[in-house]
């Protein structure tokens, strides 16, 4: 920025999510012209950040970085981490000192969706009817060509969900 006197050896950064909300006296030359765009990660970023906090922890082999990567579309390197830490902690929570695919899973599934309502009590027709509508899901994603692969099927609630088909895409 602009200053009394010159100095060469000054760099200030800024960073916002809402550039709009910026007051153009910011913006203007001299101050924070400059915009560098930083965008989500895609699948590769995605895998070499949750291989990166993976290999913080103990995982077993069932974690595929990779095929996690493909379900975490949309997450910034900070989710990531939240995501292996919340694994983590309920591989701790299960007295392992390894994290698994399942640990993740449910990481994914929290973050995502939210916890799940063990409290809420379903009907068995309640129930029924959770499972048909998400097997409706399910047969249209199988039956229509061209569709991503059905990673998981759930009747479990969690957050405003009574049950939840999940896809998995195969690149962003």
């Amino acid at each position: 920025m602009d200053g009394f006197e010159q100095q060469d050896n000054i760099l200030i950064v800024g960073a916002t999510n809402l550039p709009e909300s910026l007051d153009k006296a910011l913006k203007r030359a001299g101050r924070f012209d400059k915009e560098i765009h930083i965008p989500l990660p895609d699948i590769k970023g995605r895998t070499e950040i949750i291989q990166l906090y993976l290999n913080k922890i103990y995982y077993d082999s069932s974690v595929d970085p990779e095929i996690l990567a493909r379900g975490t579309t949309g997450m910034t390197g900070a989710d990531l981490s939240n995501l292996i830490n919340q694994a983590m902690l309920n591989a701790v929570k299960n007295g392992r000192t390894a994290c698994t695919k399942d640990d993740l899973d449910l990481a994914r599934d929290r973050i995502l969706m939210g916890v799940s309502r063990k409290s809420m009590t379903l009907t068995d027709e309640e129930k029924m009817n959770t499972a048909l509508h998400e097997v409706g899901h399910t047969l249209a994603a199988m039956l229509t060509e061209g569709a991503m692969p059905i990673h998981k099927v759930t009747i479990i609630p969690r957050g405003q969900a009574l049950g939840v088909t999940q896809m998995l895409p195969e690149k962003d």
